[in-house]
C-alpha cells in the first residue's frame, strides 16, 4: 500500500502545482481577488484556492483507488471513500459560496461591490449538511474509549451526534486559524500527512486514501500560497481542509489521535472567544518588516507567536506549523499503533 500512497500522493502534487497558476490568472480575470494586509503595499491577489487542490486531491485518491484493484488486487471500502468525498464536496461547495459572496451597495458615494462572505451564524449551518454522506452509511467505529467509562459501544448517538458535531466542528475551526501565506496550507498539510501515515499504519486504507493525497496537493498549492503569495486559500480550501480532517478521523477510527492533533485550532477558539469570534489573527506591520497584534489581548495564536518577538509573516507561520508538527509527533508517542 505504501507504493500506492506515494504515487498517489505525487499525482495530487503534480496536479495541483500544475494548474494553480491556471487558476491564478482566472481569478484575477474576473476580479475574484483579496487585499494581502501583510505587505506594504497592500497588493490584490487571487483568492479561493480550494478548487485547485481539490482537482488534484480528487485524482490522487482515485488514482490509489485504481492502483489497489487493478494493480494490487485488493480492494478498499468505496462506500467509505465515496462518503468522504462527498463530504468534502460539499463542504468545497459552500466555502467556494461563500469566497464568491458580494453585496451591491454604495461605498463613498458610488456604487461598487463589497465582498461580505456569509454571516457567522448560517456556517455552521450550512456545513451541518457536510456531515450528511457519512452519516448516512454510518461511517466509523462506535465502540469507543471513554474516561472513566472504558470502552462504550456509543451505537446511534455516534453517526447522529458526533459525526456532524467533528464535521461541523472542524470545518469552522480551520478557517479560524488563518490570515497569513502559507498558515492554512501548511498547517493543513502537516496534520493530514500525519493522520494519513497514521491511517497506513492501524491498516485503515479508506482513510489514507484521503489523507494523503489531499497533504500532497495541498503541498504543491503551498509554492504558490507561500509569502509572498499569488493567491490565497479562501473558505473553498479551509472548509475542505476541516471536513477531509474530520472524515479521515471518522474513516481511520482515530478519534482520540486526531482530537490530540487537532490541539492548535481548540487553542485558536479559546482565544477567539474571548472577542465573542469577532477579532481577526491579522497583525500589524511594523518598520523592519515584522508583525505586531493589533489588540492589547491576543485573540489569536498568531497574536501569541507575535508577542514572542519581532517576526516577519513568513516565520510566523513557520513557528506555527512548527508548534503542529510536534504536536502530532506527541500524538503518534501517544497512540503508538504497535
Amino acid at each position: 500500500m505504501s507504493l500506492s500512497v506515494i504515487v498517489a500522493s505525487a499525482i495530487a502534487f503534480l496536479i495541483t502545482f500544475a494548474i494553480t497558476p491556471r487558476f491564478i490568472a482566472f481569478n484575477e480575470r474576473i476580479g475574484l481577488t483579496g487585499t494581502d494586509v501583510h505587505k506594504r503595499n497592500r497588493p490584490r491577489i487571487a483568492e479561493s484556492g480550494g478548487t485547485p487542490v481539490l482537482a488534484g486531491a480528487l485524482a490522487g485518491s482515485f488514482a490509489f483507488i485504481w492502483l489497489k484493484v487493478f494493480v494490487y488486487g485488493g480492494l478498499p471500502d468505496l462506500s467509505e471513500v465515496l462518503a468522504a468525498v462527498s463530504t468534502i464536496l460539499i463542504a468545497a461547495f459552500i466555502g467556494l459560496f461563500d469566497d464568491l459572496s458580494v453585496l451591491l451597495k454604495k461605498i463613498d458615494g458610488r456604487t461598487g461591490f463589497k465582498r461580505i462572505g456569509l454571516p457567522q451564524w448560517a456556517k455552521p449551518l450550512l456545513t451541518l449538511g457536510a456531515a450528511l454522506p457519512l452519516m448516512a452509511i454510518m461511517a466509523g467505529d462506535t465502540t469507543m474509549t471513554l474516561p472513566l467509562y472504558g470502552i462504550t459501544d456509543l451505537g446511534i448517538i455516534y453517526p447522529l451526534l458526533l459525526i456532524p458535531l467533528a464535521v461541523v466542528g472542524a470545518t469552522n475551526a480551520t478557517n479560524m486559524l488563518a490570515g497569513l501565506n502559507g498558515l492554512e496550507t501548511g498547517l493543513g498539510m502537516v496534520i493530514l500527512s500525519s493522520m494519513g501515515l497514521f491511517s497506513i499504519a492501524t491498516g485503515q486504507p479508506a482513510a489514507a486514501a484521503i489523507a494523503l493525497p489531499l497533504a500532497g496537493a495541498l503541498l504543491g498549492f503551498l509554492i504558490w500560497n507561500w509569502s509572498p503569495a499569488k493567491i490565497m486559500p479562501g473558505d473553498s480550501l479551509s472548509y475542505v481542509i476541516g471536513a477531509a480532517i474530520a472524515a479521515v478521523a471518522v474513516l481511520g477510527n482515530m478519534e482520540r489521535f486526531a482530537l490530540l492533533s487537532f490541539a492548535p485550532w481548540f487553542l485558536e477558539f479559546i482565544l477567539k472567544a474571548r472577542g465573542r469570534l469577532k477579532n481577526e489573527g491579522f497583525g500589524m506591520i511594523q518598520g523592519d518588516g515584522s508583525l505586531a497584534p493589533p489588540y492589547d489581548r491576543s485573540y489569536s495564536l498568531t497574536h501569541v507567536v507575535m508577542r514572542m518577538g519581532r517576526l516577519n509573516e513568513r516565520r510566523i507561520v513557520i513557528v506555527l506549523i512548527l508548534a503542529e508538527l510536534m504536536v502530532s509527533a506527541f500524538a503518534w508517542i501517544l497512540y503508538w499503533p504497535f
